[in-house]
């Protein structure tokens, strides 16, 4: 599968994602960075107070459950999801301790001290290695991933993957004309696509806004996480199919 049939495919998400980035680089590019902080973060109530801090804690768990599920499910998506995982991680990470830049907290303490931000109680507050945002970087990775592996087995011939078929395609045999059943099964796979791919945007988005609702990045460190865990994604899958095409060209010439 090309690089053109793969942006294709996840162009929901990738749409979604790049609309996102430009607003949030409009925004840093139009506000200074203590201002526009403030006007994401200061929309705290109850209900937000409880769930927030569950969204962002679900990234010290959920990755490595879906990781297992996917390497006993099938190891080629399990290593796919991990190696996409990992090399985010390490991007991350050495951002971080290269640029060593001050949390909210710390920022405000220094720069606005005038100002105290909105604290969500029970939540441990971090004051150092803002940049990257590593929460989002693993959110973004994490659901862009399952967002590529399940618009590459959706439209996996049904023989092939008759896991993926029967709970989402069209059910042939209640059909009379294969070619209308057929059809049928393409643009149910389509509805299916668009709504998983919503679903999976949603929650990476506003999995990554409890970090700046809970005050533990700037917009610019959801950014930049957002890019590399998308960016991470991408490179993985070059890679599986770079491969691919190795171990196919091998076939082809025996």
């Amino acid at each position: 599968m090309n690089l053109k049939v793969s942006i294709q495919r996840n162009s929901v998400f990738l749409s979604l994602w790049l609309a996102s980035c430009l607003a949030l680089t409009i925004a840093l590019c139009s506000m200074d960075k203590g201002s526009l902080h403030l006007l994401l973060c200061n929309h705290h109530s109850a209900w937000a107070d409880s769930i927030m801090p569950l969204l962002s804690d679900t990234c010290h768990w959920l990755p490595y459950l879906i990781s297992v599920v996917l390497l006993l499910w099938r190891w080629q998506a399990g290593v796919f999801m991990s190696g996409s995982l990992i090399l985010s991680t390490i991007i991350t990470q050495t951002l971080k301790h290269i640029i060593r830049a001050p949390r909210p907290l710390t920022w405000f303490a220094e720069n606005m001290p005038d100002i105290s931000l909105p604290l969500t109680e029970g939540v441990r507050m971090n004051y150092h290695l803002s940049f990257p945002s590593g929460h989002t970087t693993t959110f973004f990775c994490l659901y862009f991933a399952l967002c590529a592996l399940y618009t590459y087995y959706i439209y996996t011939p049904a023989k092939a993957n008759g896991f993926w078929y029967k709970l989402f395609g069209k059910q042939q045999s209640a059909v009379s004309d294969q070619q209308s059943a057929i059809n049928d099964g393409r643009k149910a796979s389509i509805s299916w696509s668009i709504a998983v791919q919503l679903l999976l945007f949603m929650l990476a988005a506003i999995s990554s806004y409890s970090r700046l609702y809970l005050s533990q990045h700037f917009a610019l460190d959801v950014l930049a996480g957002m890019i590399i865990g998308v960016m991470s994604v991408a490179i993985v899958a070059h890679f599986f199919r770079g491969k691919s095409d190795k171990k196919s060209s091998v076939q082809n010439n025996r």
